[in-house]
């Protein structure tokens, strides 16, 4: 994506929960999305229609996120309720519900091959779950994080997590090592880039941070956003030639993955409002 193909407008409003919408993720070829809220459910649109295709209800409190298998037939979700959620997407029903978390859940994350579901809470631990099996306990948990985890990350062989403790943390789950890169801030949100080789890290100074995964070097630095008290998603664009992140102001920022300057922002939504759950413990 060139920059003169940088979005400039909203092309779509998605109108429908009853309450603040606290996380949107596209499927796998991007045809679809799901949301999900204070209002405790999750829907599923196609946002190039503007069309609302399902409602799913069942969690007791507010969804925080959610996550969709690479054939789109199962999701993940979590919230307030300390639940992870496994979905048939077509049907709506709940297949399973894997309890073990201690306090609320803020990330969930499918492996590519839709077998495993990784979460990650305020109970500073992920936990990862086997979706083949009918057991709700987890089949690994990492509790070396000292506050609360934001959010999760998979490769093909490694867990990513970032928290409050201001800690990027990655575990290769082949020889059961952990590597540690300390941003000196509290991590909010992390992304992979595409080509696997950076972590880019959503920070609450108000500062994007992109790391090299083999060396823990702080490539660069992305300023000009707001982001102080939510939790405020970042990643690249497809062809990894640009950053971008929301702002508490209610713009969405994009910046030059190489010089760092800004190259495009537009206001998309009103200035963010008190939201406790999008608040870090």
């Amino acid at each position: 994506m060139s920059e003169s193909q940088l979005p400039t407008k909203e092309s779509n409003l998605l109108g429908g929960h009853e309450g603040a919408v606290l996380a949107t993720r596209f499927n796998g070829d991007g045809n679809y999305c799901l949301s999900c809220g204070k209002d405790r459910t999750l829907r599923l649109w196609n946002p190039h229609r503007g069309i609302h295709i399902k409602t799913y209800k069942g969690h007791g409190r507010e969804v925080r996120d959610v996550h969709v298998t690479q054939d789109n037939a199962k999701l993940s979700s979590c919230g307030g309720d300390r639940q992870v959620f496994y979905w048939d997407v077509s049907t709506g029903r709940v297949i399973r519900k894997f309890r073990g978390h201690d306090s609320e859940v803020n990330s969930v994350k499918f492996n590519e091959y839709g077998s495993v579901v990784v979460s990650a809470g305020y109970d500073r631990s992920v936990r990862a779950w086997d979706c083949r099996s009918h057991s709700t306990e987890p089949i690994q948990i990492i509790n070396t994080f000292t506050d609360s985890v934001m959010s999760v990350c998979l490769t093909k062989t490694e867990i990513i997590a970032g928290g409050v403790d201001g800690s990027v943390r990655t575990f290769d789950i082949r020889i059961g090592r952990e590597t540690v890169d300390d941003l000196g801030q509290a991590v909010n949100c992390i992304s992979i880039s595409n080509d696997g080789n950076c972590v880019l890290a959503s920070c609450l100074d108000s500062s994007i941070r992109l790391i090299d995964r083999s060396t823990g070097e702080l490539l660069q630095e992305y300023k000009g956003h707001t982001c102080k008290s939510f939790k405020m998603d970042c990643c690249l664009t497809n062809s990894d030639a640009h950053v971008t992140s929301g702002s508490e102001d209610g713009y969405i920022f994009f910046w030059d993955l190489v010089d760092a300057s800004v190259v495009s922002r537009f206001q998309a939504h009103a200035s963010v409002v008190t939201s406790p759950a999008s608040l870090p413990r």
